[in-house]
């Protein structure tokens, strides 16, 4: 590792601890990753975004804070927060491991404990990003109402404002959420992760699954692992078994895992249009 200054001491201000030494970490698609050594020995990742959107990393150590709220209780790993200010965020590092079987098992129950420990509504009390996507979170009284007009219907306007869904894929959309109400069964709310897809779950080295990179907010449940079964996450059946052996799942949730992946599939459309509206389309068919 060798040190960049201006990296360096960004991360002092906010630390108030020397920085002696940094490294470029690989992988990120919206912010610039810094891997720093501490002179008290901490090891750090140090996320930067120039001009990033107001909050926008304000809402990432916030949910971070929150849903480690739950680990003390048994919930979900997630990496400590550091510092935070309007461009950066510093967590604590986690050294990258291999997933295996035990892990996933492990994760499963951690992440029904995380639920658990519950929100006070369905949304928060600030709103957040998804990506580089502003997240409406503005509280409703039931899930089927904040899935419709906080999750939905604006990310379908975006997709169709931006061009990346056609009149057809948005009218099939929003022919099902006059039947969400019938269609989702109600539960207290979640403390839901928010953007669980796979890359978001960090194998760790020391033999935990860790949690990364929140959209935090209160919901329902299966939204969380609606998105882990979206693009594939390692033993997932393994983890959805530990899940409902300490968490059961109400009847037919099953038959839900492709309504609860029209969010995710709506922003993946905003972001890199292609064929995500003509899948979330394609889904939203079967409940209509």
């Amino acid at each position: 590792m060798t040190r960049q200054p201006l990296v360096a001491r960004r991360a002092e201000e906010l630390l108030g601890s020397s920085v002696v030494a940094t490294a470029p970490v690989a992988g990120g698609d919206i912010s610039t990753a810094t891997r720093l050594r501490l002179s008290d020995g901490t090891t750090a990742l140090m996320k930067t975004l120039p001009h990033a959107p107001a909050g926008f990393f304000g809402a990432e150590a916030a949910g971070l804070r929150w849903l480690g709220e739950a680990t003390s209780a048994g919930g979900a790993a997630v990496p400590e927060v550091l510092g935070a200010d309007e461009e950066c965020v510093i967590i604590r590092w986690v050294e990258p491991g291999k997933s295996s079987v035990d892990v996933a098992a492990t994760l499963g129950r951690e992440l029904a404990a995380t639920h658990a420990a519950g929100a006070p509504t369905f949304g928060l009390d600030r709103d957040g990003f998804v990506g580089r996507l502003p997240m409406p979170n503005r509280p409703t009284d039931t899930w089927a109402e904040f899935y419709a007009v906080r999750r939905l219907l604006p990310y379908l306007k975006l997709a169709r404002d931006r061009g990346a869904a056609d009149a057809a894929q948005t009218a099939a959309v929003e022919a099902v959420v006059p039947r969400l109400a019938e269609l989702l069964p109600e539960e207290p709310p979640a403390r839901l992760h928010g953007d669980l897809w796979n890359g978001n779950v960090l194998w760790g080295l020391d033999g935990r699954a860790w949690l990364i990179d929140p959209a935090a907010y209160g919901g329902h449940r299966e939204i969380d692992l609606a998105m882990l079964a979206l693009f594939g996450l390692p033993h997932l059946p393994r983890v959805i078994d530990a899940y409902a052996e300490v968490a059961p799942l109400a009847d037919g949730w099953e038959d839900r895992v492709g309504l609860h992946q029209l969010f995710p599939l709506l922003v993946h459309a905003c972001h890199f249009g292609g064929g995500y509206a003509g899948r979330a389309a394609q889904v939203a068919a079967r409940y209509t």
